[in-house]
């Protein structure tokens, strides 16, 4: 047995050696042949005095493997997904002050040109590992985000070991698609990813085939599930589990999930790049956050986690607050359930849409719309107006073999929502799509 100094890693290097813990398009790996090469990339990185590692990967054997090498030699890790075009690539190392860059199995050093960051220093002179995420960037250019990744990767030391096939679905280089991966590795779980996750087919393939029984997505994946039919292809009978998060589950989309999946258990998620992902019960589209101090300012949602971020590489850091509250943008609503109070996520702040002076939540409405039976999904965004400032619009995909005009399909939603929405928050543009932008991922793209 290898002695790691890694208390994660000495808690991967007691399951069993023959276990099953990668499989990425179809390559598998055991406990004991990860950890093998674990040990080889350690030596590798013995010989570089440099501290901040950027990876180019996914969920395949030879980036996780060299991952776990740089969390044992206490570097500050920079994961980039393998899909991100050369522009971005530039610039997150630039930001991240990385000075080593490994893909494809090979470890190369690179100038560095950005000032040294203090924040990174004394994260190293303390002797712990770090771990650099970029922030989606849909406003503004993305934020690099520090975090001390001996603290976080404590949180899962408590978990216990299960025997369960968990996809990796959610992106390296996302902290949902982290979180699953630090999961699965530390429960003793098989991880199983693939390279295309565009192609849903492939996917539900794979859950049948590896009898996946845990499915972390997001809301818009699980629709676009839905409406590709391949549902009924496959038999999916090992899913037991999915979690959803990343974005508002309409709760429309969730009763039709409920009845094509009756045996899966629905759970929702909540976190972000720089608390972490928070543990919760959910209980009918709403969450209870446990282990987490929150607070609640004019429907607006501020945390404090043991697991949150140093601060930031490339921004000052005035999204936490002077008590050490990280701003998350979103906005909520309370609830009481059984004697225990619950939030209810309505949508982002920076998505709100001003209409007169009122305030307008587009996930609320496509909440509303979703409800309406030729309807497969919306997106709801505003328009600048002359007279209110802004007006609410939006765009439609209808059920295949439906034939509405945008004028008849204007009235039906105007009819629908008239006793369900308050008059200014009814869309006054309606445009009939074939299908909405849908980002890596699986977000729907806010215009």
């Amino acid at each position: 047995m290898i002695d790691f100094k890694s208390p994660y890693l000495n808690k991967i290097s007691q399951h069993k050696k023959d276990s099953i813990a990668l499989i990425f398009n179809d390559t598998c790996i055991s406990y004991g042949e990860l950890l093998s090469l674990v040990a080889n990339n350690i030596k590798l990185l013995e010989s570089y005095s440099d501290n901040v590692v950027a990876i180019i990967g996914d969920f395949d054997i030879q980036t996780i493997s060299f991952f776990l090498a740089c969390i044992e030699t206490k570097k500050v890790i920079v994961p980039l997904f393998s899909g991100l075009n050369k522009s971005d690539v530039d610039s997150k190392l630039y930001e991240s002050n990385a000075s080593l860059i490994y893909k494809n199995g090979n470890l190369k050093s690179i100038s560095s040109n950005c000032k040294n960051h203090k924040s990174i220093d004394m994260l190293l002179k303390l002797g712990h590992g770090g771990l650099v995420l970029f922030s989606s960037g849909s406003t503004g250019k993305p934020k690099a985000i520090l975090h001390n990744l001996d603290n976080l990767l404590d949180s899962y030391l408590d978990k216990k070991n299960k025997n369960i096939n968990i996809l990796l679905f959610l992106m390296f280089d996302h902290i949902g698609g982290l979180n699953t991966l630090f999961n699965a590795l530390a429960i003793g779980a098989s991880g199983i990813a693939i390279q295309d996750r565009k192609n849903i087919e492939k996917i539900v393939e794979s859950i049948c085939k590896y009898q996946i029984s845990m499915l972390p997505a997001s809301p818009s994946f699980l629709n676009l599930l839905l409406l590709s039919g391949v549902l009924l292809k496959f038999d999916v009978s090992s899913l037991k589990i999915i979690t959803y998060g990343t974005e508002k589950m309409p709760t429309a989309l969730l009763d039709r999930l409920k009845k094509s999946m009756p045996r899966v258990r629905f759970h929702q998620t909540f976190g972000t790049s720089e608390v972490g992902i928070l543990q919760t019960k959910s209980y009918q589209n709403a969450i209870k956050l446990e282990g987490v101090d929150y607070k609640i300012l004019n429907n607006r949602l501020y945390l404090k986690s043991k697991t949150q971020a140093l601060g930031y590489l490339n921004v000052d850091d005035h999204s936490f607050d002077e008590d050490g509250y990280f701003d998350s943008g979103d906005m909520v609503e309370t609830e009481v359930i059984n004697g225990e109070e619950y939030i209810r996520i309505l949508g982002r702040a920076k998505e709100v849409i001003n209409v007169g002076g009122e305030k307008v939540l587009p996930q609320e409405i496509e909440g509303v719309i979703m409800q309406i039976d030729e309807i497969q999904d919306c997106l709801v965004y505003g328009e600048s107006n002359a007279i209110t400032g802004q007006r609410v619009s939006v765009k439609v995909v209808l059920e295949s073999g439906k034939n509405l005009s945008n004028i008849e399909l204007k009235q039906k939603i105007r009819n629908f929502c008239k006793d369900k929405l308050d008059r200014y928050k009814i869309p006054t543009k309606v445009e009939i799509v074939s299908n909405l932008n849908i980002t890596n991922r699986y977000k729907k793209e806010r215009l």
